[in-house]
């Protein structure tokens, strides 16, 4: 495919739908540096093109170059305002920036502009469980299980915050669920511990906690990793 664009570049050096096409290729391929070079010439050939901003944008948030991705975004709705994904990803990078309120903004404007997607709800109630409004956040997560049953990350969430209430029995039967669906989940085999370990089940938590280490241990993540085995220590003295 990238032979196909290359030739078409030729022919027409200012074709702008070949650099960005050749650039989703290379997304594919992974040359990140490639794909983000080919958006930048889609750009420059036509400045109006909302979804090489829009993707050239994901590509830096994922170099972690987080300032230039959200320009692209605030570029993207500029050009495209009815664009769910772009507020997404908009809310998303503003709260790795750590302006958790202009995340929730944006996250409610998806909401708004396309009130059946889970992902908006979950996002928005990450968002509200940060800001202190752990009712609020479960009831996006029942939003978002409402309209994507079986949505592992909801159930895990709402979890969480079920457990920050101290409402121990409900937080256990979402990080069940959240297991059942997602047999991988490390977190929720974590947080299950947790509760078990509160509930005074410490054979369940001993159990839980063995299972999360193990899961992170494959998943190479070490410090979650320490961290659990610490747990374990703790639970077993």
């Amino acid at each position: 495919a990238i032979a196909d664009y290359n030739q078409a570049l030729k022919i027409n050096p200012n074709y702008d739908k070949a650099y960005y096409n050749r650039g989703l290729t290379r997304y594919e391929l992974g040359d990140k540096q490639g794909e983000i070079d080919d958006y930048t010439q889609a750009i420059k050939v036509n400045p109006n093109y909302a979804l090489a901003y829009y993707n050239r944008g994901i590509a830096l948030s994922e170099k972690r170059e987080t300032q230039k991705a959200l320009n692209d975004f605030n570029q993207t709705i500029k050009l495209r305002p009815d664009y769910t994904e772009a507020y997404i990803y908009r809310g998303l990078t503003l709260y790795d920036l750590g302006d958790k309120q202009a995340a929730f903004n944006d996250f409610n404007q998806a909401i708004k502009l396309s009130p059946n997607y889970a992902n908006a709800y979950l996002n928005r109630g990450l968002t509200r469980a940060d800001l202190g409004d752990k009712q609020g956040a479960i009831a996006d997560y029942n939003q978002a299980l409402k309209y994507k049953p079986g949505y592992d990350k909801a159930y895990y969430n709402r979890g969480i915050a079920y457990f920050d209430l101290k409402n121990l029995q409900q937080a256990l039967a979402d990080f069940n669920q959240a297991i059942k669906i997602n047999s991988k989940y490390a977190n929720a085999y974590y947080n299950r511990a947790l509760t078990r370990r509160d509930l005074g089940d410490k054979k369940g938590a001993l159990a839980d906690f063995k299972q999360a280490a193990e899961l992170y241990r494959q998943q190479n993540n070490n410090n979650y990793y320490e961290d659990t085995l610490i747990q374990i220590r703790k639970l077993e003295q």
